[in-house]
């Protein structure tokens, strides 16, 4: 059963933490995960979280300190002493460790690796080269822990190796073979250790056919080439082939996930949050939401330039106004669809810039069967409409019509607005999700005037004029 962080709960523990009530804090929290006590230290007064935490055990402290939201674990560590960060930093893998150390400011930075470097200079060593790579790169994910051998050793060493990095190496899925340079060669799976002679050469042993990226390569490439081959690990190597790290699949969850909520949020046109929702100020949402909102105001505004440019038109022929909110909704509408789809399809590579043609005609008739059924249902409903009321006039069959075309019209332009517009920001190297549904919706909403009114011109000229 989910645990669940409930009032209920968060009101009893407050009362533990308040009277030291150590038997009843530790009977509680035996049964609990780290991300379970992550989720109780979010959610408690800063001062109960810090009691809590410099209550917990030093692993359990460091695994749920990883797992708190960003900004209150930045809190918490604001409150806790470098020696004291230095202290839990220390169990944790040196990507997570490189993770939290880069929250800190750099004063506090400096003070907890040299901290650190006291009790553990290897795992000090490991955090500033993480710290070296950029966040966004496979250098900023990978961990540093490791099993390697050398390719011309015995499978003896290769078990001695798993033993000696036993205790302090979580989620071990293989042995990196590697060459007199460190250079990657192979890879020996567990399955593999176990079934191997001790005597056999690792040269015998290992797959060369070994997946692995570059330090330099981006973060959601990565994650998209371990999600394409199916792979729970991967080997990460510099410009000159060397073995400098491995990234987990636990480590590429975190970047898929911002991924997708960023990208969300720019198809919603919102800057995207670099907090969580609750945890992002007033001023800060207001910022986030007014830029885009006011582009689009902007955008619409030229909806009332549309029509008045047909104002005449509109005069001679009211009936006219009446369509206006289903052209224009049925045209954003189908433009949201595509541009929802595309972006969707690029981002999880289904579809590159090079297929540009083949989205095009395939589009170009989804739009057209898309707008013809809506368009059929247009005529119709002014047909029947005119059976029973004189809304239309004597000339209802020319409206029906004009409805009828304008809508198959709109529905395929919004259709190829929708689709090809994604693919124009991707070529030009910005991000494809910027092509959000509101600002699409917007651009055939203008356009989609347009088209209403002349083929309003052309059909019932003899009657506007």
């Amino acid at each position: 059963m989910q645990f669940e962080v409930t009032e209920e709960y968060l009101d009893k523990i407050s009362v533990e933490i308040r009277s030291n009530d150590i038997k009843s804090l530790e009977k509680r929290l035996k049964k609990l995960y780290p991300a379970d006590i992550a989720g109780i230290l979010n959610e408690l007064k800063p001062e109960e979280g810090k009691k809590l935490y410099n209550f917990l055990d030093d692993k359990i402290a460091a695994d749920s300190l990883i797992e708190m939201e960003e900004d209150k674990r930045e809190q918490l560590l604001a409150s806790l002493t470098s020696e004291q960060i230095a202290d839990h930093i220390d169990h944790l893998p040196s990507d997570e460790a490189a993770d939290v150390i880069q929250e800190l400011p750099d004063n506090v930075q400096d003070e907890v690796l040299r901290e650190l470097e006291k009790d553990d200079a290897a795992q000090a060593s490991d955090i500033v080269d993480l710290l070296k790579y950029d966040e966004n790169s496979a250098g900023g994910l990978m961990q540093k822990e490791l099993v390697k051998v050398n390719k011309n050793l015995n499978m003896i060493e290769c078990v001695r190796e798993l033993r000696k990095h036993a205790d302090h190496i979580e989620d071990v899925y293989a042995v990196f073979a590697v060459d007199d340079a460190d250079r990657l060669v192979g890879v020996i799976t567990l399955k593999k250790v176990l079934t191997s002679s001790l005597k056999a050469k690792i040269s015998d042993v290992y797959d060369p056919e070994v997946i692995s990226v570059k330090s330099n390569m981006d973060a959601e490439a990565v994650a998209q080439l371990m999600e394409k081959y199916n792979l729970v690990f991967v080997a990460v190597v510099d410009e000159l082939g060397k073995l400098v790290g491995r990234i987990n699949i636990d480590d590429v969850v975190d970047v898929i996930r911002k991924e997708e909520t960023e990208d969300l949020q720019k198809m919603a046109a919102v800057q995207v949050l670099e907090e969580s929702y609750m945890s992002t100020s007033y001023f800060q949402m207001l910022k986030k939401r007014a830029g885009w909102l006011v582009v689009l105001f902007v955008g619409e505004s030229f909806t009332a330039t549309a029509m008045g440019f047909f104002e005449n038109n509109i005069a001679k022929a009211v009936v006219l106004s009446l369509f206006v909110p289903l052209i224009i909704s049925s045209g954003g509408n189908t433009g949201s669809q595509a541009s929802s789809l595309i972006i969707r399809a690029l981002a999880l590579g289904e579809v590159s810039v090079k297929e540009w043609w083949k989205i095009l005609s395939r589009e170009i008739w989804i739009g057209l069967s898309l707008g013809l059924i809506l368009g059929l249902i247009g005529f119709i409903r002014v047909a029947v409409w005119s059976a029973f009321v004189d809304v239309y006039g004597p000339h209802w069959l020319m409206v029906g019509l004009t409805v009828g075309i304008s809508l198959i019209g709109v529905v395929v332009w919004g259709n190829l607005m929708g689709s090809l517009f994604p693919i124009l920001l991707k070529r030009a190297g910005m991000d494809p999700a910027a092509a959000s549904a509101p600002f699409v919706a917007t651009l055939v909403d203008v356009t989609g005037l347009i088209i209403y009114f002349t083929v309003a011109a052309v059909l019932l000229r003899g009657i506007l004029l």
